[in-house]
């Protein structure tokens, strides 16, 4: 199984290069965002179940002594291994019987020099005991054991507290619960955590010509992609977020800076495609300047994607998505899974990538990082994984979506890359869980 981790940065630089000198590089995007984007405010306590994927608003910490006290790690015999001195073998009387969960047993039960106690793994330990002999280790003898080989002090015993102790910190806030932090709550004898309430997203689709996909198309218009798979990216990042409004806008300057007023009432973070670009139909920008936003940057030299921008509109962070479907994919994974994990309170804002070697080597023109669709292959003779990657970008595309694993990140200096080059690959599978 490969374990998706967050690297370092790139090999090469992503930062772009002239012409590209109004452009910001793909670091410094995410950068800005790190440093402006707070985490929304409110928190609820959830049940262990309820709190899967969720984003801790308090840090865990453990409420008792774990195990609550000496504790048997075998089925056997609990023994006082300073009766057993000089030579043996040793003959030791059972004097008593405890398994796991039987209350009261420990304190009623104890061990004298020449009695051992007939115990079960989980059980506790009784006083007078300092070691547990492993029933395999001893001969049976009626009501008696005889021991050949005396155990150490300490030996198959869970002590008290060595697991965790009251106020140890077990995990910190901003961590996304999953099955070892539920583990480790538990553990802990509590039932609820404290988690950041979830994000709630505003969608605003653009575009004249943008149609829902299996209704009536006027020709020269298109289907509508980025709904469905927007829907499905925000589905995937589980509950840290919530879709809270859905809104498909022509393009028209008014109506555009209507709905997002109305959205910035209600999300923390409002999502829309299209309409960046400086041409007489594209309204999102002056929109947005009408109603006074904050502008955290407006183009990214990177491709697909240079469009991308971000900033912050009345109450509401504010992503501006490309409208080709496969440039808003890769921006949403560079940008809107960052932007969401920075609202959650998450403390890892950037998105999880993996290094991997090429297949094949590739040549292009450099100036912008470039996102290109990536299939894994098997292992190289180090262990490391190969892809094959396409060997051009349109971004408009999607049809070669479900052959592809993710894109790889082509830094912004790089104008060939021989194969076996280390690049960062991104791959969709992590968009759920990383």
């Amino acid at each position: 199984m490969t374990h998706l981790q967050t690297l370092p940065k790139p090999p090469l630089s992503t930062a772009p290069k002239a012409p590209f000198k109004s452009l910001i590089g793909i670091d410094d995007a995410q950068r800005l965002i790190a440093e402006r984007v707070a985490p929304v405010q409110g928190t609820e306590r959830c049940s262990l179940q309820a709190a899967q994927g969720r984003v801790l608003a308090e840090p865990i910490t453990a409420h008792s002594f774990a195990p609550p006290c000496d504790m048997s790690a075998m089925d056997g015999y609990a023994v006082d291994t300073a009766a057993l001195s000089g030579a043996g073998p040793w003959r030791l009387r059972v004097s008593a019987r405890i398994a796991a969960g039987q209350a009261g047993a420990a304190p009623a039960v104890a061990v004298t020099g020449g009695t051992a106690a007939r115990i079960f793994t989980g059980a506790p330990v009784p006083a007078g005991a300092d070691a547990v002999l492993a029933q395999e280790c001893v001969r049976v003898i009626g009501e008696d054991i005889v021991v050949e080989t005396p155990p150490s002090p300490g030996q198959n015993i869970r002590p008290r507290g060595g697991d965790m102790v009251p106020g140890q910190h077990l995990v910190p806030a901003g961590q996304r619960v999953g099955m070892r932090e539920i583990a480790a709550a538990a553990g802990s004898g509590q039932a609820t955590l404290p988690v950041r309430r979830a994000v709630r997203v505003a969608l605003i689709i653009t575009g004249n010509e943008v149609f829902e996909a299996g209704s009536a198309r006027p020709q020269g218009c298109i289907w509508d992609v980025n709904t469905p798979v927007l829907e499905s990216l925000l589905t995937a990042l589980g509950p840290v977020v919530e879709r809270v409004s859905l809104q498909h806008s022509q393009d028209d300057r008014g109506g555009i800076a209507a709905r997002l007023s109305q959205a910035a009432e209600s999300a923390d973070l409002i999502v829309t495609t299209g309409g960046l670009s400086v041409g007489d139909e594209d309204h999102v920008i002056p929109s947005l300047e009408a109603l006074g936003a904050e502008i955290f940057f407006r183009g990214v030299a990177m491709k697909p994607g240079k469009p991308v921008s971000c900033g912050r509109v009345g109450g509401a962070v504010w992503l501006g998505l490309p409208g080709n479907p496969l440039a808003a994919i890769t921006t949403w994974q560079l940008f809107g899974t960052a932007l969401c994990r920075a609202l959650s309170g998450d403390a890892t804002v950037a998105p999880c990538a993996w290094p991997v070697v090429l297949r094949e080597g590739l040549t292009r023109k450099a100036g912008r990082a470039e996102c290109r669709l990536a299939s894994l292959g098997p292992s190289d003779a180090f262990g490391r994984r190969m892809v094959s990657v396409e060997t051009t970008v349109r971004s408009g595309n999607v049809a070669g979506l479900p052959q592809a694993d993710g894109f790889v990140l082509i830094p912004a200096d790089a104008a060939a890359l021989d194969a076996g080059a280390l690049v960062s690959f991104y791959p969709f599978a992590q968009i759920a869980g990383c």
